[in-house]
């Protein structure tokens, strides 16, 4: 439902791959509001459309796929639109962080050209005011020693300090949100915390939006207001980040923090979803999840389970039809995310 808080409303979002002269769908109809300042996590294996929901959002997947539905930035309409509009939205309105730094930092041109280009592309900024602009940018993302630090390549930098580039980069078009995908993917535990600690503090300086997309539920736990999880390009679950760890509501999710490890008790043996994610040319009937679940049964094969409540001010809500079975399914949350999850009830 729009209020006058939403900043990006996603409605019947789907993606069709090309290949082999036929469409395969990845997503299948994404309904997803953001709010101003929110942070959501968007959690799930590998596969199930966390990165594509994005991309398609912005216009950033290729020439092979179909994208429809709609999605409105403010209010306004920004699926399919020209690539002047985009290109102002991309960066200026939403910003977004790559898992990999390396890859999106231009190896040719030094740190300072590549941030300075952004200031002037969103801000309109150049010359003197938008190298201290630049400097200011390093500095605030941790990178000591500014003005030397901009006339140096990419490849002088380890990953940390180039994911730190890439923040600076995002923040030059000071965007309503920012979308960090697996942005401590590459990086070890000591780095992966200052980045998150510094997203989140740019986030409540800034009053600005915050989509994290990661596999890491510990970490989506500590940083989110909201989590959605995906499978096989449908939300299954969507809830307040306390609610959904404490009382989870799909057979997925509750699977997903089931295999994580307690940190309290005696050792026990991880519990595993078995088998794989279905590929998108080879879904099963019905509920996608249904043959890795152990509460299957002929219901489940009938049709895709819509969104139901599971809880009694609707805000937890999960396509299931058996919502009621679901907390004898497996183990309760692991010690780690339960305490993460109490740090932002």
């Amino acid at each position: 439902m729009s209020t006058p808080s939403s900043l990006v409303e996603i409605r019947n979002l789907s993606v069709d791959f090309e290949s082999n002269r036929h469409f395969t769908r990845a997503l299948h109809g994404i309904d997803l509001t953001l709010s101003r300042g929110e942070a959501l996590g968007i959690v799930g294996e590998s596969g199930c459309g966390k990165s594509i929901t994005w991309m398609a959002a912005l216009g950033l997947l290729g020439r092979n796929a179909r994208v429809s539905g709609s999605v409105t930035l403010g209010g306004r309409e920004i699926l399919g639109t020209d690539d002047a509009t985009l290109s102002c939205v991309r960066g200026g309105r939403i910003a977004m962080i790559f898992q990999d730094p390396s890859s999106s930092l231009n190896p040719l041109h030094k740190i300072g050209w590549q941030i300075t280009e952004a200031l002037r592309l969103h801000q309109g900024m150049w010359g003197q005011a938008a190298r201290k602009e630049a400097e200011r940018l390093i500095d605030r993302v941790g990178i000591a020693n500014a003005r030397q630090r901009l006339g140096e390549y990419p490849h002088e930098f380890s990953g940390g300090m180039n994911q730190r580039v890439m923040i600076a980069m995002a923040l030059a078009g000071n965007p309503d949100l920012l979308v960090a995908d697996e942005p401590t993917t590459a990086l070890d535990a000591t780095i992966q915390a200052q980045i998150l600690d510094l997203l989140d503090d740019i986030r409540r300086e800034r009053g600005m939006a915050l989509v994290l997309i990661s596999h890491d539920l510990g970490m989506v736990a500590e940083m989110t207001e909201r989590v959605a999880v995906m499978y096989c390009g449908r939300i299954v679950e969507d809830s307040p980040t306390s609610d959904l760890f404490a009382n989870p509501a799909h057979p997925y999710t509750r699977g997903l923090i089931a295999a994580l490890p307690r940190i309290d008790g005696p050792r026990q043996r991880l519990m595993a979803i078995p088998g794989t994610v279905p590929p998108p040319s080879a879904l099963p009937p019905g509920c996608t999840f249904s043959p890795r679940c152990m509460l299957a049964d002929e219901d489940c094969l009938q049709c895709v389970p819509p969104m139901r409540s599971a809880s009694a001010d609707d805000r937890h809500v999960a396509a299931c039809v058996h919502l009621g079975a679901v907390s004898s399914f497996v183990p309760k949350t692991s010690a780690v995310v339960q305490a993460s999850a109490a740090g932002v009830a």
